[in-house]
């Protein structure tokens, strides 16, 4: 077993470049984005901690009632009623897809597919 210290410093070595990536951060994500939310509209189909978190099933469900069962509206909880549409609701408000949408899906690291099939906004100057 002479080998035994090379075999101890080729496990160090492995470990130390495997775990590289979660020491190196230290728990840092880096800042969060703040995100630019339209001034003229004081309300959205949901509440902000909802749409947060859960925005995209809420997209899912309306594409899903809308392919599958021709349904186009969708009632708040507040008895309120919304297209389900993502151009002609959503972004009517959330105009600037850069500013609103991008940050927050580039700083979690996630792409949605939602510009496979719809037109991305045209970015406002």
């Amino acid at each position: 077993m002479n080998d035994k210290p090379v075999i101890i410093f080729g496990i160090l070595v492995f470990l130390a470049i495997f775990t590289f990536p979660f020491w190196h951060a230290k728990g840092n994500a880096g800042p969060v984005p703040e995100v630019q939310l339209p001034k003229d509209q004081k309300q959205c189909v949901a509440s902000k901690e909802y749409m947060r978190t859960t925005h995209m099933q809420l997209l899912d469900g309306w594409r899903d009632s809308v392919v599958r069962e021709g349904n186009r509206i969708y009632v708040a909880s507040d008895g309120k009623r919304y297209n389900m549409s993502l151009q002609n609701e959503c972004m009517k408000c959330h105009t600037d897809k850069a500013k609103f949408c991008d940050q927050c899906h580039n700083y979690l690291g996630v792409s949605p597919y939602c510009w496979d099939c719809h037109v991305a906004p045209k970015e406002s100057k």
